[in-house]
């Protein structure tokens, strides 16, 4: 395996890496616009959402912690880059997360892998028949998702676990041109938290959804059925599995379960 500096450069051999040198990169609002409707396929999505620069503070921030690293991981490189949508190119269950943990998916690369999140999380995937294993601990790991596709609404790991509305915004056009490659066939959107709800909502009626207004307030196992141009969508909504919220008991592994067994049964996975 080729050494590895921090952050990654694109092409130099990270398992599951999606872009190369002559991918092009976005360094501001309009570059992500352009690129991102410009992408014919998830491929090139994730190639091109992979080495954006758009969000000077988001950059700053993500490639410093690949350098600076968290002590339990100082002998590991550091992916540092934007961290692309994963699993199923066809999904029928379509999970929504926040962002990359700073060192979880901003050290591995892969959307909540490598932290206790992402422990919860495809422990419970798992269990409900949505992932082969029942861990996900680094890109390239043998982990395959069943059925299912998970991306986050911002891209990059950011500061405190809060983007800016600028920073939201400027990724928004990555997230709504993954939606719509993959809408055709995603018969349930699972929300990791009310940020993830509240952005998927907008997101779903510009591709012609039919939401209701006022807009349905997000809760843990929440459901909304949405008629739209591909049949009728269930929107579910579960408490993100954060550290604060599994700790705490607001969210258990149970009601976890619960959310994502509902989701695969009315996706109508086997």
């Amino acid at each position: 395996m080729p050494a590895f500096t921090s952050p990654v450069p694109p092409g130099t051999g990270w398992p599951d890496d999606p872009a190369g040198p002559a991918t092009p990169v976005a360094r501001a609002a309009e570059d992500v616009a352009r690129l991102a409707g410009g992408a014919r396929d998830l491929a090139e999505l994730d190639a091109r959402v992979s080495v954006c620069r758009a969000c000077p503070r988001l950059v700053e921030w993500r490639e410093r912690v690949a350098i600076e690293k968290r002590r339990a991981f100082a002998a590991e490189p550091y992916w540092g880059r934007p961290v692309p949508g994963w699993g199923e190119e066809e999904p029928r269950v379509l999970i929504v997360g926040l962002a990359p943990a700073a060192h979880g998916g901003n050290r591995t690369g892969r959307i909540f892998t490598g932290d206790r999140s992402g422990d919860w999380l495809f422990a419970s995937l798992h269990r409900t028949g949505l992932a082969k294993e029942p861990y996900s601990v680094r890109a390239g790991d043998g982990q395959r998702l069943l059925g299912a596709r998970v991306l986050a609404r911002v891209r990059c790991a950011p500061p405190d676990n809060k983007p800016t509305i600028a920073e939201r915004d400027t990724c928004g056009p990555w997230f709504a041109r993954e939606l719509a490659l993959v809408i055709r066939h995603v018969r349930v959107i699972v929300a990791l938290g009310s940020f993830a709800w509240q952005n998927t909502l907008p997101a779903l009626a510009d591709l012609g959804f039919a939401v209701p207004r006022p807009r349905p307030s997000f809760a843990h196992a929440a459901e909304v059925e949405l008629p739209g141009p591909y049949g009728t969508l269930l929107l579910l909504g579960s408490y993100h599995p954060s550290q604060q919220n599994t700790f705490t008991g607001k969210v258990t592994e149970q009601m976890l379960d619960a959310v994502f067994a509902r989701a695969r049964h009315h996706a109508g996975l086997a």
